[in-house]
This record gives C-alpha cells, structure tokens and sequence, in this order.
C-alpha cells in the first residue's frame, strides 16, 4: 500500500500542458478513494485533492491551467500543483496522446527456477466423476488406451526427484506435490519417493516440502498417520453435502462416495493437526448452492481452507454453469467475501481461499505476463517421466516439453512462453484485471477454445467483478486493520 505522496516528481508542466486520465481501475472502500494501476498493480490512495482532478478530468483532458482554475477555491494552486505531478508520476494521468501500457514482451530468463513439481503417480482412479477433465467428455489424454503406465514407477519417481533438484537451481526451497487419478492407488511409490526426495535434499542442502490431492475414499488410519507424521499437505476433493456429492462424484458402479469419505475425512482432520486440511470444490450448473456448500465443509465437516472453482467444461454439456448461474455464483462469492473481511478485522481466521490467494497477489502486486506459473516456476510428470504444462496436461503429446531423464527442452519451452504473453493476447490489452488474471487458465482455454494461449474470454465479466471485490476488501483492511495484510508479506 504505497500512498501517492511518498515520492515527489521533478517532472515541470507547462502551463498548456494537456492531461488526461490513464489506465487505472478505482475502488472505493470505507469513505477512501483507491486507485488500482495497470499495468504495474500498484495501489495508490487518494486525497481529497487527487480525487478532484481525477473528477475534472472525468469530462475529458483539460490543460494545467484550466485544472488549476476548476479547483479555485478547493485547493490552493500550489497543492494543486503538486497533486497533479504526483499524479503524473504515478502515470494515473498524462498526455492524451501518450501510447497506452502493455506488458513489455520480455521473457523470463531460460534458467528461471523451478518451485513446484507435480508428480502424477497414476493416471487411473477409483471414481467416474461425470465431469472428470482427465476421465469425463472433455478429456484431452486416453488414459484408458493411451501407451502412459498406469503408475508412476519408483525408478521414475526418483528420477523425478533428481530433476527438481536440478531444476529449482539456487533456490535453497522446492515443492513436490503428489496428483492422479487417485493419488492413493500408488501408495507405496508415495512413501519412498517422500523418503528418497528427503534425504536426497539433505544432501544438497535443500528442503522439499510435500502434498497431495486425494478423493479420500482410500484413506485408511495408517494412511493418515504416516501423512500427519511426514508432515504431508492433504487437500480433499469434495464437492459438499451428501446430495451434491453424491450427484456427480461416484464410484464406477454409479453409487455415490459421500458416506464412503465422511468418517475418513473427519479421522484425517482430527489426526492430522501440523498444517490445515483443505478442500477442493468442483461447482457445476447442477449444484451452485455456493453458500450451503461452503457452511457443510467447514462447519459440520471441520475443513480449514475450501477453494471453490468452476467446472471446466464447454458449454453444452449439462453441468456447464450457464451466463444466468454466473452471475448467481458471483454473489454468493461476494458474501463469502464479505464473510472473509469481517472475520480479517478481527484478526480471525476465515477459510475462504479464493479471497486468500488474490489478496495475497495484489498485496504483492503481482503483474503477471502468464496466466499461471505452467511452463515455468511450475511443471507436471505423467506416469512415464514425460513433463507438460502442468498436471492437468500429463501425458499430452502437444503440451509435453521434455522428460525427467533427459530434461527440459528449451526450445519448446521458450516458444510456449512466446505464445502464452499476455503481449500476445490482444483481447487482454484493455482490460485493467489483466495484471491478475492475465488471460486465465490455459487448460481452461484448451477445452474451450482448442488452444492453450487463448484468452477465457468467456470468463471475463466474472473476473473483473471478482477482482474489482477484492480490491474493496484490501482497500478496507488498508484503511480499518493493515496489520493483516503483513501476514502477506513472506
């Protein structure tokens, strides 16, 4: 939270200098006027001042001497002066002719560390979720027919370690998470990969740390105790109570799991107390009862954290949330959100995620030149060793960029980070929600448009009102409790 008037500018306007405003998005929260820019993500509090020439220049650019004029009286000329250079130099306001802020088409350098690898240990699972991306209609891998091993085997899981290893470079930090299918259906190679990848750390003087994403339905008291004492993040999909659980999230024979994974997930929490147990929400047109949803997992479940996302899927199929359900999805979010600010004034915990990770991200001002960090700062390993995108494109040819065994191939590599730049996706270049979002999930885009680089054009209102709800709740902690926001700051 820097305020406009921590720096000074030594940039003179003449008096027939034209301004105009420029690309920011403002947000008002508790009385004060915050400006969010783009594309840089700094958030800058207005004055009194500040916010009258940015009402005067409302009805078009006006040269300094009629800004001066129309703020007689209000201000004195030489705050008025000063306002408008701060102003300036912030790039709230400029000349009108002045080329509009995009993204410089810089790449991140070819040795940009690896922090988080996704190790899908099997690509078979023991459910036939309806709307499953890696099973379901919308698949873009044969993971029943396809030549991938059905398990990752202990050869390539160290392999895999060896590779993180090399690839994280100087960071002294990396992270494994495990992915399936079902990540318990290979158990075993769980274990000595956790115990290989330890002790291989220790040698190189780094730490790994490590977790999972389970459906819970294998999860049996020996299982849950070797996760707590290996101090392994657990996040659980579950989609909510027993009729919306049972609706979409089965077992092969179609019977529904709700009453399978109910006292495992309750011994899970109770026995697993290092780190806090969350879940993971696939909301679909069939169940958007966001509000229900969330109050079962966390209330009468006992989950700390729950992050609930959209089903990706096109649109025709039946669970596709419509534009209508959208928007109905959106508020139950914003009272979500709500929730989360009142709980954050308090200095209390409030298990919302989706808030969480995107305040953390404009507190950080994160101005992002990729959707996600695939490709780069993360990667997926599919049963056989090959490396994708990212876990939800294990074992596609199209999207694979080398093998654990022989490494990263730079030139695919460096032409995905071409082709997914924010630069290139002009349908983004006037949208001020492109430093957070920056076009969206890739995987998201593939399904929808056939083309990982695509922008989620058709989330986009969604996303600029999240977003926009968001900036309210930080400009409200930044002015009632900014102590919070600190908790950020690692």
């Amino acid at each position: 939270m820097t305020p406009p008037t921590a720096t000074s500018s030594s940039d003179t306007m003449n008096a027939d200098t034209v301004l105009a405003l420029r690309d920011f998005h403002a947000f008002e929260a508790f009385g004060a006027r915050f400006l969010y820019m783009v594309p840089s993500a700094g958030i800058f509090r207005m004055d009194e001042c500040g916010s009258a020439i940015l009402d005067a220049l409302e009805s078009g650019p006006l040269s300094q001497d009629d800004l001066v004029e129309t703020l007689q009286g209000l201000f004195d000329t030489d705050r008025t002066l000063e306002t408008m250079a701060e102003l300036k130099e912030i790039r709230a306001i400029g000349g009108p002719d002045a080329p509009k802020e995009e993204a410089p088409k810089d790449l991140p350098p070819a040795d940009f560390p690896l922090n988080t690898m996704v190790l899908n240990v099997t690509n078979k699972c023991n459910l036939a979720c309806t709307y499953c991306y890696e099973y379901g209609e919308d698949k873009i891998i044969d993971t029943q027919y396809g030549k991938q091993p059905k398990f990752m085997s202990e050869d390539t899981a160290e392999e895999s370690v060896e590779f993180l290893l090399k690839q994280s470079g100087d960071q002294p930090r990396a992270h494994m998470t495990f992915f399936g299918g079902e990540t318990l259906l290979n158990f075993p190679v769980l274990q000595k990969t956790v115990a290989y990848a330890r002790r291989r750390a220790a040698e190189e003087r780094k730490t790994i740390s490590f977790s999972l994403t389970t459906n819970a339905t294998l999860l049996k008291p020996e299982i849950i105790q070797w996760l707590a004492d290996n101090d392994v993040g657990v996040t659980v999909s579950i989609d909510g109570p027993k009729p919306v659980q049972d609706g979409l999230r089965v077992f092969h024979n179609g019977r529904g799991t709700y009453d399978v994974v109910l006292p495992k997930i309750k011994e899970l929490i109770a026995t697993h107390r290092s780190r806090p147990i969350g879940a993971r929400v696939t909301l679909t047109q069939k169940h958007l009862n966001v509000l229900e949803i969330y109050r079962h997992l966390t209330d009468e479940l006992g989950f700390k954290e729950v992050g609930l996302a959209p089903v990706t899927t096109k649109d025709h199929r039946d669970y596709a949330i419509t534009p209508e359900s959208k928007d109905s999805m959106l508020e139950q979010f914003k009272e979500l959100a709500e929730e989360w600010l009142q709980h954050a004034l308090r200095d209390e915990h409030h298990g919302f995620t989706n808030v969480t990770d995107t305040i953390e991200e404009i507190h950080k001002g994160v101005s992002k030149a990729y959707g996600c960090g695939a490709g780069l700062g993360l990667l997926g390993v599919a049963t056989d060793g090959d490396v994708s995108l990212c876990h939800r494109f294990a074992g596609s040819p199209e999207h694979t960029i080398g093998t654990v065994a022989d490494g990263v191939d730079r030139e695919k590599q460096e032409q995905f980070l071409v082709d997914h730049h924010i630069a290139e996706k002009t349908d983004c270049h006037k949208c001020w929600a492109r430093p957070i979002c920056s076009g969206g999930c890739y995987h998201e885009a593939h399904v929808q448009y056939g083309d990982s680089s695509h922008a989620n054009l058709h989330y986009c209102t969604w996303v600029r009102s999240w977003t926009h709800t968001c900036l309210e709740i930080y400009g409200a902690l930044a002015e009632r409790n900014p102590r919070f926001l600190e908790r950020f700051d690692a």
